[in-house]
């Protein structure tokens, strides 16, 4: 698999909204992402961290900067770089297997290799068994489940997350966390994750970038420590790096509402 080392270079954006003034969203972020590591975008609310990752993704136009994966600048989206939303965007009429089918069917992949492709994302997630089901009788966390076996299917080298566990409860937040740490190490990847979540990013990710308010910028990135085991967590590092990341957080979101 090509290297999918991503290089982000003073890269700005504006939003021009109709009858509105233009709101600067990002400004000037510069920002090296490692082959097959998992970085988390974190910061205060606004501050451009989904729109960072809509850009790597293709999503959104690059008018200042630029973006390369490997060799290739991004001028659109890829094949090589998947993205899971926080709310699913699964289609409802179609069942699981049919939903994880979906970006299969538009290759050229003989029939017989989606379906196994498909079945084997679908055991890899846990859903076995709910191959037939469709979305509205899945629970929050299995429809995540189903969104994630759909992206993998593809097998892109570049996953991308938009707080795909924000709309969980706490519980199942946790067992989804669990269980993305599982599929990666059976699947790694580049993983770009966006949160707010400070705990989340820190039982995660390899590094976590941490984002100013906006106009976003990188203020700071943090390398986590590696060979982080199941009970990393439940350390004083753990609680250590969380009060460290939430003390830039917080001078951020302080600074944003003394300007107001």
């Amino acid at each position: 698999m090509a290297v999918t080392n991503i290089a982000i270079e003073q890269l700005s954006h504006t939003y021009r909204p109709p009858k509105r003034d233009p709101v600067v969203a990002l400004a000037d972020v510069s920002l090296e992402i490692r082959d097959k590591e998992f970085i988390a975008l974190l910061g205060p609310s606004g501050c451009g961290k989904s729109t960072l990752l809509y850009m790597i993704g293709g999503f959104l136009p690059i008018e200042e900067g630029s973006i390369r994966v490997g060799d290739a600048p991004v001028t659109g989206p890829g094949r090589e770089r998947g993205i899971v939303f926080q709310h699913f965007a699964l289609f409802p009429w179609k069942t699981v297997k049919a939903n994880v089918l979906y970006g299969l069917e538009k290759g050229d992949l003989p029939k017989a290799e989606r379906e196994r492709r498909a079945q084997y994302c679908i055991d890899m997630v846990q859903l076995t068994g709910f191959e037939s089901s469709f979305p509205s009788q899945l629970s929050g966390g299995m429809k995540q489940r189903a969104a994630i076996a759909r992206t993998l299917a593809v097998d892109p080298a570049i996953l991308l997350m938009d707080e795909p566990f924000g709309a969980l409860d706490a519980q199942t937040r946790t067992l989804m966390q669990d269980e993305l740490r599982a599929i990666m190490r059976q699947t790694p990847k580049t993983v770009i994750f966006v949160t707010h979540d400070v705990q989340e990013a820190v039982r995660l990710a390899d590094r976590v970038a941490v984002m100013s308010r906006r106009p976003g910028r990188i203020k700071e990135v943090v390398e986590l420590p590696a060979g982080r085991g199941a009970d990393w967590a439940r350390s004083p590092a753990f609680l250590e790096m969380v009060d460290y990341l939430w003390g830039l957080i917080r001078e951020e979101a302080s600074d944003a509402v003394s300007e107001h």
